[in-house]
Order: C-alpha cells, then structure tokens, then sequence
C-alpha cells in the first residue's frame, strides 16, 4: 500500500511516499480502507521534531482517519463494510491504517469521508476546552485564537450555541468572514490590531472569562491580559513554536488560572471524559446545528504541499488528505 513517511524530522519536504506491506489488524483492532486522512498542526510539530511524546522517526503520519472497516481482529463485535472515524496514534496517512476498535465513531447518515475526518480531533478538543476544561456557561466571553482554523471553527460554534459572548482572532477577512457566519460576535483581524484592544472597548476594560489558546509565544501573555478577574485560560497548542510561561505571582493577584489540554494524554488516562460528549456532538452534527468546516483537499502525495499550505496560513477550517 501506498503511504506517507517521515524518514527523518524537518520541513514540510521531509515527508515522502513509499510503498509498505499493508497491515494486519490483532485483536480488538480493525483495519480501515481510508478515504479521508484529517491533518492537524500536531502532525505539523511531530514533523519537526518538537512535540513532547511525539513519535521517533521513521514513522507514518496521521491522528484521524475515515474510511471503511476492510478486516477485523479478533473479539471486535464489529462489520467489515461500517462506515468509522478513527482516532489514531499514527498512521492515518496511508490507504490503510490499524485502529483501535474502542477509538472508532460510527460515520453519521449523510456525513462525507471529509467532514467525518474532521470531526474527532476538532470537536471533541473544542468541547472540552469549553466545557470540560474551561467550565464555560450562557451569558459569558469567550476568546477564541485561530477562530477560522479546525478547533477554532467547531468552537465558535459551540460556544455561540451555548450562549456565550464569542470574541474570535483570525489573519484575513475572508476568514474572518467565516468565523462571524459560525457566530463569532466579535471577529478580530489581529494582523491589523492588537486583540487586546477591541475586547477592553467591548467589556469596558473588564476582558473576558475563558480563553482558547493554542499559540504560545506572546500571545499566551496578551491573552492573559485579555482575561477578566476570575477569568480561566486553556490552552491547548504551541503553533508558534515558542513555548509560553505563566508567572505564579501574576496568577495569585489577578486571580486568574491556567489549565492545559492534550486531547491523546487525556484520552488515555480518562476516556470517559472525553468520550462523553460525542453522543451530543454526534447529534448536533446530524442535525445541522453544527458542521464540520471543510478546507482545501489534497491528494495523499500531495502531504507536503498540504503542510506547507498550512504553514504558511492560508487555511481555513479542515484539511484532509484523500488517498
């Protein structure tokens, strides 16, 4: 079968296309013909070399995958033919890929190839940052940095469902635009202004009370800023690469807290966490309240011009590789 490897951590070129037997599911393990591979900006960090607990090379990319179940392992109660969703560790971007039985979600009717592989990743880190995390409730703020990116586009719309104030940061109009359609109240362009800025007009001063950050870098510091008294920052991301501090005594005056997320370290010491919002997701989902923003589409040997199109910022909503 045909896959993507990193043979050795870099840019964007590093990832290349080989040929490699086609794997066998052991127990409680299905195999899955992919049609749709969801690429995240871990995948991007991993690539590079520079995320915590990441795979060593040489590996195959990939921590979401749809397709079909093509075989089953022993003691799987499952069919060869079901449509799924798998949450993977790695290897999502192959025609083939060995998933854990226990970490697959049945496709919904009517739901495509492309929008179910952007459907674990993306939602269930945004519910719980939100809610799980971020204990957000109706009537608050929230700011929410890459509001057009994957994460960004499923929680915008969960928390404009929810009730909540929604202020939103992008780099251009267009996305922008997307991000006010999802319903971000307050869409932000912060290639042009200091996010900081438009929130203190909007709260006379008083800044919100959760946050969603997945920058590091200074932006964690001005999000920080942006928070009110009591206010809760989650973060979830290093997009830029620069690892972010918070200062105790900072924390201690402004009473304000800090809490971080990793969707995979949480999965596994606490599935039932995570898992239990995808019934109302799930739902939510087919019932077109909520939707699973699509981007650009590339071909499997087209990785590395998919990761460098992300890169480089000009995506919005989820990019998927299709084999």
């Amino acid at each position: 079968m045909r896959a993507i490897e990193v043979p050795a951590y870099g840019e964007s070129d590093a990832l290349e296309v080989v040929d490699v037997e086609t794997p066998e599911p052991g127990p409680g393990e299905v195999r899955i013909e992919i049609e749709a591979a969801g690429i995240n900006f871990a995948d991007i960090m991993q690539r590079r070399g520079v995320y915590p607990g990441g795979p060593d090379a040489p590996y195959t990319p990939g921590m979401e995958a749809a397709g079909t179940i093509d075989e089953v392992g022993e003691g799987v109660d499952l069919e060869e033919g079901d449509r799924v969703v798998a949450m993977l560790e790695t290897g999502g971007y192959a025609e083939y890929a060995i998933a854990n039985a226990q970490m697959l979600f049945p496709i919904p009717d009517g739901m495509s190839f492309e929008e179910a592989a952007g459907f674990p990743v993306q939602f269930l880190t945004a519910h719980a940052c939100l809610f799980e995390w971020g204990d957000l409730e109706a009537g608050e703020s929230v700011l929410i940095q890459a509001a057009a990116g994957g994460v960004g586009t499923a929680a915008v719309q969960l928390a404009s469902r929810a009730g909540a104030e929604v202020f939103g940061t992008a780099s251009t109009q267009e996305k922008l635009e997307l991000a006010a359609d999802l319903g971000c109240d307050h869409p932000i362009q912060y290639t042009e202004v200091d996010f900081r800025e438009p929130i203190a007009d909007a709260t006379d001063d008083e800044g919100v009370d959760l946050v969603l950050e997945s920058v590091g870098d200074d932006v964690f510091d001005r999000s920080l800023d942006a928070l009110a008294h009591f206010g809760r920052l989650v973060t979830y991301g290093v997009a830029s690469g620069v690892p972010a501090e918070a200062e105790n005594r900072r924390l201690l005056f402004e009473n304000k807290s800090v809490r971080g997320f990793h969707l995979g370290q949480a999965a596994a010491h606490d599935p039932s966490r995570i898992m239990q919002a995808v019934p109302e997701l799930t739902e939510g989902l087919q019932s077109g309240e909520l939707e699973v923003v699509l981007g650009e589409s590339f071909a499997l040997e087209d990785a590395a011009e998919a990761h460098q199109y992300i890169e480089d910022r000009k995506s919005s909503g989820k990019i998927v590789l299709k084999p």
